[in-house]
């Protein structure tokens, strides 16, 4: 990228290799890609978000979905893309394309295997090891998730967005209806 990574990413990376919680992997990234939707990156943040669901899948035994979120993280990595993000982008091809083929050769919860992102740029690896340190955290160590980390789209409170729906649902009826929500 030349200029400085955006903390999100740097976060993300840090979920990635130091707590394998790749739900909040998908949350951080998530979150930034839909408040920079013009910063040219677009695809690369959902490629990596994928990535992320792919392993949040495979870690609970969800073949199929996982396979999915992996083959649409392989169409959407450019080596455009990851040059920029400071990955190795030929080594990411051959992660994807393994993880790809581990799905098919293995089965339930058996097929999960956590990977690193191949980080190319020093500059980029400093400053996650140092995020990592400063959290508490040991880079690249593999820990026994705890059913909160592999069970967290069960778990998590999402009164806000079903309150967030009944609204939206209510004023498209009102809209059908004819009638404005200040009525």
């Amino acid at each position: 990228m030349g200029e400085r990574y955006p903390d999100a990413y740097i976060d993300y990376l840090v979920e990635f290799h130091a707590t394998r919680d790749y739900f909040e992997c998908h949350e951080i990234l998530e979150e930034y890609w839909k408040s920079h939707p013009d910063d040219g990156l677009s695809d690369a943040w959902v490629g990596l978000i994928q990535l992320a669901v792919g392993q949040y899948h495979s870690r609970r035994g969800n073949i199929s979905g996982a396979r999915k979120m992996f083959a649409s993280a392989e169409r959407r990595l450019t080596d455009e893309h990851m040059r920029r993000l400071g990955l190795d982008a030929a080594a990411m091809k051959a992660i994807v394309a393994e993880a790809i083929s581990a799905l098919a050769e293995r089965s339930g919860t058996s097929a999960y295997r956590s990977f690193d992102l191949p980080i190319a740029d020093p500059e980029l690896l400093r400053m996650c090891r140092e995020a990592s340190r400063l959290r508490g955290l040991v880079w690249g160590e593999e820990p026994r998730p705890e059913a909160a980390v592999v069970h967290r789209h069960k778990l998590r409170d999402r009164s806000g967005v079903i309150a967030a729906r009944a609204a939206a649902a209510e004023a498209k009826a009102r809209a059908r209806n004819g009638r404005s929500a200040l009525d």
